[in-house]
């Protein structure tokens, strides 16, 4: 998209993605001729001289050669380098000598012989996993986990997603499920066995997020949704999906960033680039981990795993490309709402401020058009004017601005700084996803 969006969508292209995918001095060594770290010439690897014509070989071990290989005819008497090379050489043969000696001794030994394979099995591991651990967030969380197998006219392809309530609805990205909505078909299976055809309720690609319902099945396990609000980073999280179609995948790692804003793929829509002010984690995310939970060390769900670096783009991506620890989930605060705006109402409702943007060349977000009677209109904001933070948040690009504002409830109010130092107070507007 070129000039930018009156929802508040930055101007240009988005990052590369699939349907279905998870979008987005050298060590100290020996010098030659030694064994060791050290000057050359030194240490166990030190060749003996020979007189001209070569060595003098005996095999029968004639007075020519002494028994640790020093010729028996006077020498001149050897530089320190020499020295240290006989010594070694003397050590290396007793040490060899010595060796043989003890195995010799040990391999007559009568005394018995202690095989692993004959000693028992540990006892079985009893009790509960110590809370917070992986794997008490693993016990917890995998029950509600789904794969799910997406076909559409064109496409196919598969994603993760979590059970939200008993009866069936379950949260997912739009990017897992958009080629089922229109015409295609949507399986879900979980991890007791059980397997149900879905239906998408809603979905809303400018925030990558949906919410299918499955049928014939009943008496599910619910997630504990957690906040996302207080995250810190470096606290710990786990990762739990369908990586290249290997269900209930479990991995971990931490908060590595909070706030990221991170623009990715899946319906190319002129004005509703996929922005996400998203978590970032170092957990292996995988193609197929999308729509999967993030979660706490309480089992509590505080993100849905979207997207992954793709060093081949350098952008976010929901491409075939494998995990480099830079993966970005959406904040389960947002997800929330936007959620049980689509299981109430059938849609998702967008929040916008009514003004295109576009980067400012000196940092910022510079507005451009201003839709009469928007929530920037009415507050008074101008088309050049150049944003720098709303409330505490520093703005530094179009897409920061865009995550920011799309993280917040329609009807909030916030503070906008300007370049030059004018505030002006914007009550933020909401306004139903249009949805091809």
């Amino acid at each position: 998209m070129q000039g930018g969006s009156e929802y508040g969508t930055p101007a240009g292209g988005t990052a590369a993605s699939s349907p279905y995918g998870v979008p987005v001095g050298s060590a100290q060594g020996a010098a030659p001729g030694s064994a060791y770290p050290g000057g050359p010439g030194q240490g166990y690897g030190q060749h003996q001289s020979y007189p001209p014509g070569g060595p003098q070989t005996n095999p029968y071990g004639t007075p020519d050669t002494s028994a640790y290989g020093v010729p028996s005819q006077p020498a001149k008497k050897p530089g320190p380098g020499k020295l240290l090379a006989g010594v070694a050489a003397i050590a290396l043969v007793i040490g060899g000598v010595a060796g043989g000696t003890v195995g010799y001794l040990t391999g007559g030994s009568s005394g018995p012989s202690v095989n692993a394979l004959d000693q028992p099995k540990p006892a079985q591991q009893t009790g509960n996993a110590p809370t917070g651990s992986i794997e008490s967030v693993a016990q917890k969380l995998s029950p509600s986990v789904v794969e799910l197998k997406v076909s559409g006219r064109t496409s196919s392809g598969e994603g993760s997603g979590f059970v939200l309530s008993s009866d069936g609805y379950i949260l997912t990205n739009n990017h897992v499920v958009q080629a089922g909505a229109n015409g295609g078909q949507i399986q879900a299976a979980f991890p007791d066995g059980r397997k149900a055809t879905a239906s998408v309720v809603g979905r809303d690609p400018t925030t990558d997020i949906a919410v299918v319902k499955v049928s014939g099945v009943a008496n599910l396990t619910p997630v504990q949704l957690g906040r996302s609000d207080d995250l810190r980073v470096g606290q710990p999280v786990v990762a739990i999906g369908s990586p290249f179609a290997l269900a209930g995948t479990v991995t971990s790692g931490i908060v590595s960033s909070l706030h990221r804003p991170v623009k990715a793929g899946g319906e190319q829509q002129s004005d509703q680039n996929t922005v996400m002010d998203a978590i970032q984690t170092d957990a292996a995310i995988n193609p197929g981990n999308s729509g999967g939970p993030l979660a706490n060390a309480s089992g509590q769900v505080i993100g849905i795993n979207s997207a992954i670096y793709s060093p081949n783009s350098g952008q976010s991506s929901g491409g075939q490309g494998g995990n480099v620890g830079i993966g970005f989930a959406i904040p389960i605060d947002q997800a929330r709402r936007t959620a049980d705006d689509i299981i109430k109402t059938g849609h998702a409702n967008q929040t916008f401020i009514g003004a295109k943007v576009a980067d400012a060349p000196q940092g910022g977000a510079q507005l451009g058009d201003i839709t009469p009677g928007s929530p920037a209109d009415k507050a008074g904001l101008k088309s050049g004017d150049v944003v720098t933070k709303i409330d505490d948040r520093v703005i530094d690009s179009a897409d920061t601005l865009v995550a920011a504002i799309r993280t917040r409830a329609p009807d909030e109010k916030a503070t906008f700084t300007l370049a030059g130092g004018r505030t002006v107070e914007v009550t933020l507007g909401g306004q139903p996803v249009p949805v091809n």
